[in-house]
Order: C-alpha cells, then structure tokens, then sequence
C-alpha cells in the first residue's frame, strides 16, 4: 500500500511538471513594420486579430503552450495582465531578427551605397525595382527600419527604408498622381533639361538637429578665403553685431580656389588639396569656432559641377568632347559630369569632413547643375550618363543624396539654382527644375542678381536699375514653384551686393544701401521670408559697411507686425 501511495504520488507530480507554464522572452517580429496578435476560442478554435504591436517588442511567451491550426502554429504571449497569441514565425530569440522581408520594391529611385563611411555609391535604384534585402541598421520606436542592406545583382549596399516600399504596386504609384501630375506634365522639355514628371515628388520628412537650429529668417553676409576675409574675422563680428545680420556663408571650395587642406582633397582631388592654403585650417577654425562663441550661425559653400582642378586628377569623370574623348572647357573650366557618383562622393565628403572638423551648421552648394548655354554644341558632348537619366532627374538625386549623407552628421543642406529656374512651363537646360529640388534640400537659394536680368524682363525696362521691382515679380513666380512642390525648402536667396557690371549698362546705379534694402524687400513683398544672403565676390567689409542701413532692419519682426 505505501508502493502505490508513492507511485501516485509520483504520477501527480509529473503531471504537475507537464502542466507548468514554461514563459521566454521572445520579440516580436514581421517582414513589414507592424505584427497581429491574436485570440484563439477555446471551443471553436476560431482565430481573430485583437491588437497591433509594432515589430521589436519584448514579449513574455509560453513557449510551451503552442496551438496548431490550419497548419499555422501560433504560441501564447502575455501582455499585461492579457493574454493572447502570435504567430509562433513571428517570435524570435534575438532583437536583430525581428526584420523578417526578404525583398523591397524602390518607390523613389535612389542611390545604393556601397561604403557608408565614405559616403561612396555603389548603384542606383530605380523606380518599381525589386532589392533582396540582406540585413538592416536600426529600427525606431515605430518598427521601421533606417537603412536596408540590399543585394543589386553584383553590388550590395545600403539603401534608406524611407525611398522602399513592400508592395511593387505601391511602388509604381506616384504621389497624389492625380493632383501633381497634370502640373508635372503640362512642363516643356524645351531645352534638353529633361521631362518634369520623370522627377520624384513624393514628400520629404523635414529634419531638425537638436542642437542645430536653423534662424527662422538668415540675414547673411557671404565671406570668401582670402586672409584678408576670413583672417579678419573680429571686423566681420564687430560690424555684424551693430545689425540684423545673424549668419555667414565662407567658402569651403570655388572652382579653381580650395580653401584649406582637406583629407578629401587628398584623397579624391590632389590638385584641389595642394593649391589650398596651408595655413588656411587654422583659420577656419578660428572663424567658425569665433562664429559660433558669438552666435552666429555658419554656412560652408561648396562649388560642385564646375571643378577644373577635380577634371586635371580624374579626367574620367568629366564632360568630354565626343571626337577627341578630351575634357570639354566651357566658360574657362572643366566641368566634372554631373552624372558621374565619384564626383557626388568628392563634393559630399569634403562637406561632411568640414561639418566634423568645424561645426558648420550647414552646407550649401553651388553650381549643382550642368553647364549652361549649350545648345549649340549639344550634340558634340559626352556627359557619361551611365544611368540613362535626364538632367534634372540626376540634379533632383544629387540632392537626395547630399541631403541624406550631410543630414547624417547632423547639418542642413541648402543648393544655389538660378534664378532662370523660377519660371513656369519648362525645365532649364542645365538641369534645374525648382520644384524637384525644393521638393528635397532643406533651402533653395536662387540668385535673381537684377543685372543678370535682361532688358524687359517681365516688362521692366532696365530691371538692374529697379531692383525692388524685378525682385518681387521674381519672387511671385517662385511662389508659383513653391506651390507646386508637396514638401517646398525653406526659400533663402542671393541678392546683389556689387554694383551693376559695366558691360551691362555703363551707367547703371550703385548697389549702396538704398538698393540692397530694395531688393530685400521685394523679396519680402512677394512672401519669401527665409532670409538673404549676399553675394558680394570680394567680401569687402568697407562695401558691406557702406550697405549697413539695408542690414540693420529685421525684415520678417516687420512683416509680422503689419
């Protein structure tokens, strides 16, 4: 009798083992950003959603408690003080594999980057494309992933999540087609600038730094290198102090006049770094860090396109001339093609080596475009597009990219178009298409110089001497631009700061204080309170100086007072 009550006993015991929840820490996971969970009836075994989780949440899980239906396993999981059931595919061991897609479908053509370092591009990806997903970096609080690693054929790289869908008939679609493609389309390609519609105007997810904030109007004065400039930088502080002036804009790299020596110039443009001052480091440094002590916020301008030292090193990259295969000079320079990735890699690393070294709160480039006035010798031009790209769609994905790499080390990104690019009904035939730009960059800096006007431009007659006047008809057709763009920049524009040029009327007026004051508020009038800067080649504190009273107003406090 004591045998048997011990084998009972025993029985229960194990029983009791058998019965005793096993629980795991498990995340959740799921090949799009979100995952089900579920109820299960007791009696029926009918299974129905209760609740979305998104993917990488800890989860307490009876691994031991697993139900199979209909060939789908499903495993118990307690949240609170609920309980209710996922998919037992969907509970992983390890945070890194709760991204579960296999494939992705490109919604925004894209860069593939190869080495995220280095900014440098491996291929593109092109609209409707499908990518092999290999791994990822993050994800947020949302499930989504920052940046897939992707397999291209050959190449492997990473791509931003944010330019991917899961669906190839999501991809396909183009944003509010019905409302931006008839703009898009009724846009002549009068020039070769390409067709307006073949850009991408799906919106931007506008970035703000914590720690880098942008003034709400930039009331700018432009220095270039020289010592006599940026060596002289407690004048530029002193005199900015007694006005409105809150920003500067220092060159980084001119055409044919590098600033200091950069590693990228070393790296990708040995001519670029041995023409660079050698002194030259210490006194951006100086400047900016001066700059910044006295809260001023800092712009580097970097040229882009227009490179000749870059052509002398890598004659690869640049436009030639199809019967000789040589480098085509244009405007007394060579011009690297704007289709060509290393030349975008050059351009993007010397910014974010300046945005490190100094603290630039922001990066803006100039001549992002293809050489203007052409037309003639069109035909007799290689620009190398190994992408069958138009102009402005290779333009537009310039600036996604710099926008993305220069974002990633936490400054804005602000591109210099012409003031050409304003007008309605046709692409330019440099590659500027305002509203594919001002889709992206965080500014558009257009340069409406009134002498760059011709005469009669918008019906005024010697519009350089009614700089008011050409300034707000320009502004109102940008406002048109704007309009047509889902997510527009910040518009933030050049303004003449130099006299009228001879060669454009010898007795043209003076660009003294009264004028520049014009010109702003021109702007102003027409709605465009971003800010100005001014585009004054010799940075002559004695000319600035003499345009004070245009720099001590405080524009947009006025405009909002009325």
């Amino acid at each position: 009798m004591k045998k048997l009550l011990t084998l009972i006993c025993v029985v229960f015991a194990v029983v009791a083992c058998n019965t005793e929840e096993i629980v795991e820490v498990r995340y959740l996971a799921s090949p799009v950003h979100t995952a089900y969970l579920y109820s299960i009836d007791a009696e029926s075994d009918a299974v129905a959603v209760v609740d979305t989780l998104v993917r990488g949440a800890q989860l307490d899980v009876v691994v031991n408690g697993k139900k199979r239906l209909n060939d789908t396993e499903y495993l118990p999981v307690k949240v609170g003080k609920e309980r209710y059931y996922a998919l037992t595919s969907q509970l992983v061991a390890q945070p890194r594999e709760v991204v579960q897609e296999k494939s992705i479908f490109v919604r925004t053509p894209a860069a593939i980057i190869s080495d995220i370092e280095t900014s440098k591009v491996g291929g593109n990806a092109d609209k409707g494309e499908e990518l092999e997903v290999i791994g990822y970096d993050t994800i947020d609080v949302l499930g989504r992933v920052n940046r897939y690693i992707v397999r291209q054929g050959q190449v492997e790289g990473h791509i931003y999540a944010k330019y991917t869908v899961f669906d190839k008939a999501e991809a396909l679609k183009r944003y509010k087609a019905e409302v931006y493609d008839k703009v898009h389309k009724a846009v002549k390609d009068s020039f070769g600038g390409g067709q307006a519609i073949g850009c991408d105007f799906y919106p931007t997810e506008r970035v703000v730094f914590e720690n880098n904030k942008m003034p709400e109007a930039c009331y700018s004065l432009y220095l270039n290198i020289s010592p006599a400039v940026i060596g002289n930088i407690e004048s530029y502080i002193a005199f900015a102090k007694q006005t409105k002036i809150n920003t500067f804009v220092i060159d980084i790299k001119d055409n044919e006049c590098p600033g200091y020596k950069a590693e990228a110039m070393k790296l990708y443009s040995p001519t670029n770094y041995s023409r660079a001052g050698s002194t030259k480091e210490a006194m951006y440094e100086k400047a900016v860090r001066r700059l910044h002590e006295e809260g001023f916020y800092v712009v580097g301008r970097i040229t882009c396109f227009k490179d000749s030292y870059l052509v002398k090193d890598h004659p690869e990259v640049a436009i030639t001339e199809k019967a000789t295969g040589q480098p085509f000079k244009h405007n007394k320079a060579y011009w690297p093609s704007p289709y060509d990735r290393k030349v975008w890699q050059f351009n993007v690393e010397l910014a974010k080596e300046a945005v490190r070294k100094f603290g630039f709160n922001e990066i803006n480039f100039d001549y992002v475009r293809f050489p203007d006035r052409m037309t003639k010798v069109e035909q007799l031009i290689d620009y190398h597009n190994k992408y069958n790209e138009s102009k402005v769609q290779a333009i537009q994905r310039f600036v996604q990219y710099a926008c993305d790499e220069i974002h990633a080390v936490g400054a804005y990104v602000s591109i210099d178009v012409f003031g050409e690019a304003a007008n309605p009904g046709y692409t330019t035939a440099y590659g500027q298409y305002w509203p594919a730009i001002s889709n992206i960059a965080d500014v558009i800096c257009g340069m409406p110089y009134p002498d760059h006007f011709s005469n009669g431009y918008y019906g005024i007659k010697k519009p350089w001497n009614h700089p008011y006047e050409i300034l707000k008809a320009w502004g109102e057709r940008v406002q048109g631009r704007q309009q047509v763009t889902p997510t527009p920049a910040v518009v933030r524009t050049w303004i003449q700061a130099y006299n009228v040029m001879r060669h454009v009327d010898r007795n043209g007026i003076k660009y003294d204080a009264e004028n520049v004051e014009k010109e702003i508020r021109g702007l102003y009038d027409a709605g465009l309170l971003g800010g100005y800067t001014t585009w004054h080649s010799g940075s002559n504190l004695d000319k600035y100086k003499a345009q004070k009273g245009a720099f001590d107003i405080d524009y947009l406090a006025e405009k909002r007072a009325k």
